[in-house]
């Protein structure tokens, strides 16, 4: 079955909080969609049996860290960039980004000659610092977090007049995220659920309003990282709350607040908002690259991770997925993995303490090696007021298959009368 437009019925969000109008219909999405068409990539609708043996559902993941400038921004950014007028554009765009709507913002400035300024924040992944250079824009690194650069945004453009494309609390830009949940439910029409990232809202607010349009039964829950939780926090609280600090390692969707226009969206059309930890996200982003062969940033990965969490339990539903960015910085996938793999028992760090004499640590390595246990790092340290004399201590990192073999080498080393304990993180 086929989606058609003419077989919708134009729905305009009215009475979102307390009669206020939203200009945004299913209607600006269609015309949005027509527009755009041509110009971004219909990415794939991937189902995985994987992810339906650890969630015991069927997960159709859509694959927007494919699209253009690597995430689902392209879409807003694009339409919004389009809708200017020639005076406008003559004047320049300048935005706010973490990184993703910065590419965004670049590519249509390109597209159409304009001069483009993007503020980020200082710690932004290299990787879409340099992306958005790459595409003609000029970088401004400014403060620590999107709400600082954004602030510092504001003042750059009363300065210049150039056209502000902001990166989710706008109709057109609204409108053009919009179109994601138009083509999800165009390439499934039978889903049941729709778990959508949740930054400053402008995704969810668009696929909000026209999978509602299109089918208003669906299930719509919005996915926030615990440590930049302001959607969730605005509606426990019943109003917009900006947070006063926020620390996540999915940074396209670390904002202190969510947006004026798209909170009453989400507290009219969405279900639920859920929140998980970094935790999650790391976890969700090596699954994606360990058995789907995905590279997707850790905002890209939310939607997945309170699946995998069981955040979000759907059990014998459909449930569309967008992945909505792959634009991570490879240092950061490193740490990733490396943190992953010790979380799962992979990797093992133990002290232990010997005596300092020829084949003492010899002794100790040929049991993990019986044990076909990898050794990657050895440090010593002998001087050290802890330390009795003629004693050293060993640092050890293993490559471990599980964690029931760091178990079971912990008992063995024990046995044979050594003093070993696992090494801890400070709390």
């Amino acid at each position: 079955m086929r989606l058609l437009e003419n077989s919708v019925t134009t729905r305009t969000i009215q009475d979102v909080q307390e009669g206020q109008f939203v200009p945004v219909t299913i209607a600006d999405i269609w015309q949005a969609y027509k527009f755009l068409k041509p110009l971004l990539h219909h990415t794939a609708l991937t189902p995985s049996r994987t992810l339906r043996a650890m969630t015991e559902a069927d997960i159709y993941l859509k694959c927007e860290h494919m699209q253009r400038g690597g995430s689902f921004k392209a879409r807003g950014a694009g339409y919004k960039v389009a809708s200017l007028s020639e005076e406008q554009r003559r004047a320049g765009v300048i935005a706010a980004s973490a990184g993703n709507h910065a590419q965004g913002v670049a590519l249509a400035a390109a597209q159409y000659n304009i001069s483009c300024t993007i503020v980020m924040p200082q710690n932004a992944p290299l990787a879409k610092v340099t992306a958005t250079q790459s595409y003609g824009a000029k970088v401004v690194l400014y403060g620590l977090t999107y709400d600082d650069a954004y602030q510092h945004c504001l003042e750059l453009q009363q300065k210049s007049g150039a056209a502000h494309i902001h990166a989710f609390d706008d109709p057109q830009v609204i409108a053009g995220q919009g179109t994601l949940g138009l083509e999800m439910l165009n390439d499934l029409p039978d889903a049941d659920a729709i778990v959508v990232p949740v930054g400053g809202g402008g995704l969810i607010s668009g696929i909000a309003i026209a999978a509602r349009a299109l089918k208003p039964d669906i299930t719509i829950i919005g996915v926030e990282a615990e440590g930049a939780a302001s959607c969730r926090a605005s509606l426990d609280a019943g109003s917009p709350q900006t947070l006063p600090a926020i620390t996540t390692v999915a940074d396209g969707i670390a904002t202190k607040s969510p947006g004026a226009l798209t909170f009453p969206i989400i507290v009219h059309l969405v279900d639920d908002v859920v929140t998980v930890s970094d935790e999650a996200i790391i976890n969700a982003v090596l699954l994606l690259m360990e058995r789907c062969k995905m590279m997707v940033e850790g905002a890209g990965a939310a939607g997945l991770a309170a699946l995998l969490s069981k955040a979000v339990k759907l059990p014998s539903k459909k449930i569309l997925v967008p992945l909505t960015g792959g634009n991570i910085d490879i240092n950061l996938v490193s740490r990733f993995i490396e943190h992953g793999l010790a979380a799962a028992g992979r990797y093992f760090v133990f002290h232990t303490r010997l005596t300092d004499r020829p084949g003492e640590l010899m002794r100790m390595l040929a049991i993990i090696a019986e044990m076909r246990i990898n050794v990657i790092d050895v440090r010593h340290q002998r001087i050290s007021n802890r330390l009795p004399i003629m004693q050293r201590e060993e640092t050890i990192t293993l490559e471990t298959r599980d964690r029931a073999q760091c178990e079971e080498l912990l008992r063995r080393l024990r046995a044979d009368g050594y003093m070993v304990e696992e090494a801890q993180t400070l709390e």
